[in-house]
């Protein structure tokens, strides 16, 4: 376990990667005792720094909901980060490339509730009943360490979390079989990759179940109004300055953004 003098000089060095856009050394080689418990710290001062400048809090992302992406870093539960206002990006929007260390972008859910969510015992019926309504997304998902990353690094930077794209058409949760809900990810017209939102442990709604019951562990409650991704069902597509990135959701609609 880290110092608190340690998490906050890895907090401080995590920020100015990202300020400067220069990807910085693993912490896990720096501080080589480092656990989960550091990096959700590490993760929470550096959101605690941000809102302090000025950004809210406007939800969570859940990653690493597949199987197989849990075996990849050697945990065997999905891990979850922040979403300010300032990640939020209007759906059309050119980005400036240059904004991030090396952009990549991942096809999701997006469940806003409209009643809060509070563990332990939090199932899908419960956040179904929670969700006001489910929408498409797209997330932007950027490293401020490099490769080889460990588990610890990710979650300390923020799960990877860069910003969140909202498109297409909102749904009411039961209105459709969210299981069966597909999309593709367009690069420039190519299809880059296509999947299906059970691949999120099954329904997407069991990833928002998993933070709910997470954070009630230590007596936490997800408020109403949050904008919680559920997880992506496809790999992450590289995004390269010039290129228009477009979801289609099929009968959900779509949604794109252009790299510049």
């Amino acid at each position: 376990m880290m110092s608190p003098a340690d998490r906050q000089k890895a907090a401080s060095a995590l920020r100015a990667a990202e300020e400067t856009r220069q990807q910085m050394t693993q912490l896990s080689k720096t501080w080589p005792e480092i656990d989960l418990d550091d990096a959700y710290a590490i993760q929470d001062l550096v959101i605690k720094d941000k809102v302090a400048r000025g950004a809210k809090v406007v939800g969570y992302k859940i990653g690493l909901t597949s199987k197989a992406m849990q075996a990849a870093s050697q945990i065997d539960e999905p891990d979850y980060g922040h979403l300010l206002d300032t990640m939020i990006v209007a759906d059309g929007a050119k980005i400036p490339h240059a904004n991030y260390c090396v952009p990549r972008v991942e096809i999701e859910l997006v469940f806003v509730l409209n009643k809060p969510l509070k563990g332990p015992g939090i199932g899908m019926m419960e956040v179904m009943r929670a969700t006001e309504y489910v929408v498409p997304a797209m997330e932007l998902v950027d490293a401020r360490i490099v490769n080889p990353r460990k588990i610890f690094d990710t979650v300390a930077d923020n799960g990877a979390a860069a910003g969140l794209v909202i498109g297409g058409r909102p749904l009411k949760p039961f209105d459709v079989d969210l299981r069966w809900v597909g999309g593709a990810l367009y690069v420039n017209s190519d299809i880059e990759e296509t999947g299906l939102a059970l691949g999120v442990m099954g329904h997407p709604a069991l990833g928002i179940a998993w933070l709910a019951n997470r954070f009630g562990r230590h007596g936490i409650e997800i408020p109403a109004g949050q904008v919680l991704l559920s997880g992506s069902f496809i790999r992450p597509i590289w995004a390269k300055k010039g290129d228009t990135v477009h979801a289609d959701f099929g009968p959900l609609g779509g949604l794109a953004v252009q790299f510049v």
